[in-house]
């Protein structure tokens, strides 16, 4: 008997334009033209080619933007971005709050970033809540852990009611946390601290975790990092060495539980019943892939309610490009996941 036909292997380019192809190698081009051998950055030469786009207090397609304050003292400050169509301004209903964390290996852009900007904007309308887009600090003049301080600092800030703008009705009892790459990370690490000391919240419960694409890592070399390795768009070995070396204390390496999700160290707060329903996106062109599936089994096992989304042909941070029709599924699914978790929200 004849044997079946081996399949042929599986392209290595994902499927996309020529111009997004060359807009891609221009990010690639600017990541690796700015950080240099010695752990630093050119934040100079990042301004220029990274301008800060400013925040809209009208309405720009049906969502309205404004920067805070989040604590004077580390000049912290965040964007809020909230509904404002004229069915959200007439009505006086409390609105869910996605608190968004923005990618950048722990070092790179903001969220007054383009891409971030049209993104949280993006999720505002979908999900028919407000997202405050927190602008931590960033790697390596700010190491490991103050992206996780700043975002328990964004809880901290919502939790008193003083800090909510009298115009936008707020409701942090149906609060979300939520990034992409590092700040999917970031986001991870925060709703775990927050698990650990949910008690010590008077008005902030967190009903929901969106981890997309996480940035997590190890010593060893994943076989997703070694196929896709100089394949794919964004993420290299290379770069993400460089990123775990400019954030993490030094002398670390990556078995740290901020890189290492499966440390002992980084478990607290996970048994908490407080720690909450996780949405995880994988992508099929994500050199990241095989540590983010295993970090959603380990949660599954811990009796956690976690969905996985996998988008075969995905690119890494794909959900920022709304030329993808991926990036619009998940748009859906984030919009969905915020009414199921918190009791309200649309994908118009």
């Amino acid at each position: 008997m004849a044997e079946a036909p081996t399949p042929p292997p599986r392209k290595l380019k994902p499927p996309m334009s020529r111009l997004m192809r060359l807009s891609l190698k221009f990010v690639d081009w600017v990541t690796d033209a700015t950080r240099r051998a010695d752990g630093t950055l050119n934040r100079c030469a990042l301004s220029l080619m990274d301008p800060r786009v400013p925040a809209i207090s009208f309405p720009c397609r049906g969502v309205a933007s404004r920067d805070v304050v989040l604590d004077g003292a580390l000049r912290l400050r965040a964007r809020l971005f909230h509904p404002a169509t004229k069915a959200a301004k007439k009505s006086t209903a409390p609105v869910p709050v996605i608190v968004f964390f923005h990618g950048g290996g722990f070092a790179y852009l903001s969220a007054a970033s383009a891409a971030y900007d049209a993104a949280c904007r993006r999720i505002a309308r979908y999900a028919s809540a407000a997202v405050l887009s927190v602008d931590y600090r960033r790697a390596p003049e700010h190491r490991f852990p103050a992206p996780y301080d700043d975002g328990v600092a964004a809880l901290r800030f919502l939790d008193d009611p003083n800090n909510h703008p009298a115009a936008i009705p707020l409701d942090v009892s149906r609060c979300f946390v939520a990034g992409d790459s590092a700040g999917g990370n970031i986001a991870h690490h925060v709703a775990r601290r927050y698990a650990s000391d949910a008690a010590s919240f008077r008005n902030v419960r967190v009903a929901g975790l969106v981890a997309i694409q996480p940035f997590f890592g190890g010593e060893e070399r994943t076989p997703s990092e070694l196929r896709l390795d100089g394949a794919a768009p964004i993420v290299s070995i290379d770069r993400t060495d460089w990123m775990w070396r400019a954030f993490l204390p030094p002398g670390c390496d990556r078995t740290h539980e901020a890189a290492n999700f499966a440390s002992p160290a980084a478990a607290a707060g996970l048994d908490s019943p407080a720690f909450p329903p996780v949405l995880l996106a994988i992508g099929g062109f994500d050199p990241l892939q095989d540590w983010q599936r295993p970090y959603g089994e380990m949660l599954k096992s811990m009796g956690k309610d976690v969905r996985v989304v996998e988008y075969p042909d995905a690119i890494h941070a794909f959900y920022v490009f709304p030329g993808f029709d991926d990036a619009r599924d998940f748009m859906i699914r984030i919009a969905e996941f915020v009414a199921e978790s918190a009791g309200g929200g649309s994908s118009d």
